[in-house]
């Protein structure tokens, strides 16, 4: 399914916005969206954690798939372990072998760069890209002070991005529709309940504003 425009985006979603949404701007600047990456230029803006999985396996991967090095990593960190599971949900939907076209890796979706900076030789591994992912991410955190908000935004945005609107989730889409996707991921996680706030009307809502990415 690939339409273009807000209205059409809305209709893709549904009434309950229960799809993965995918977008790029073609070379005249028209907006295209997706609930499928059928092309190498669509980047995911929005992921449905409620998607049924392509495979029965995928259904647990919040739980058990790589388990063993998300728990390392937390550990190492001092991380919730269900963080690490969400922005790995969010950013790669658990897939190891995960490139984005602007060339981010694996589970962490690291780009090269920030791979190194943070110990991962071979990024493509596993244990190596949620470790320095996780490391990335404790050293957002404390740069942020805390806010959750702020590190998961300089994560899908760079750190530049939010010091450059004064200390504020940059007004990108895909920023904002990333931050409350993984704190919703985060949240169901733990077990607590999900609040209107950062639903996925909201990030629809973003859209509409017509901030830029």
């Amino acid at each position: 399914m690939k339409t273009t425009g807000l209205v059409l985006l809305l209709g893709l979603l549904g009434p309950v916005a229960h799809a993965d949404v995918y977008r790029f701007v073609d070379e005249d600047g028209l907006e295209h969206f997706s609930d499928r990456r059928d092309d190498a230029r669509f980047r995911l803006v929005l992921r449905d954690v409620k998607t049924p999985s392509a495979t029965p396996d995928r259904a647990k991967c919040t739980t058990c798939t790589f388990s063993r090095e998300i728990e390392s990593a937390a550990q190492a960190e001092k991380l919730d372990a269900h963080l690490l599971r969400a922005v790995i949900g969010v950013e790669s939907g658990f897939r190891a072998d995960a490139r984005s076209p602007k060339g981010a890796i694996g589970l962490m979706q690291l780009m090269p760069a920030t791979a190194r900076r943070f110990g991962a030789t071979d990024p493509a591994d596993p244990a190596q890209n949620i470790s320095a992912g996780a490391r990335y991410l404790r050293t957002l955190i404390a740069q942020f002070e805390g806010d959750l908000s702020l590190a998961l935004a300089a994560y899908n945005a760079g750190e530049q991005a939010v010091q450059k609107y004064g200390g504020k989730i940059p007004p990108y889409r895909e920023t904002r529709c990333y931050v409350p996707a993984v704190l919703r991921q985060l949240a169901k996680l733990q077990g607590q309940e999900i609040g209107s706030t950062n639903g996925p009307l909201e990030c629809v809502a973003d859209l509409k504003a017509g901030s830029t990415n």
